[in-house]
């Protein structure tokens, strides 16, 4: 093994597949049980980062459930 190369660990793999659901839009309490998680605090807490812009766009969305898609 080169210096270069790195081995990837199972673990890797999880934290990656946590972070890529958040940012698909997958749902956290999902997250949650996949993970096995005792409390959504802790898949929060751990994964918080991948959701920096989650309020962004979340006025846009209660506008459209208020007022419908078509406004």
């Amino acid at each position: 093994m080169t210096a270069v190369a790195q081995q990837i660990r199972l673990h890797d793999l999880r934290h990656t597949h946590a972070t890529l659901w958040l940012k698909a839009g997958g749902h956290p309490k999902v997250l949650q049980e996949r993970l096995g998680h005792k409390s959504i605090k802790i898949t929060m807490d751990t994964y918080s980062h991948a959701l920096p812009t989650m309020q962004e766009g979340i006025a846009d969305v209660l506008d459209a459930v208020v007022y419908g898609e078509a406004r």
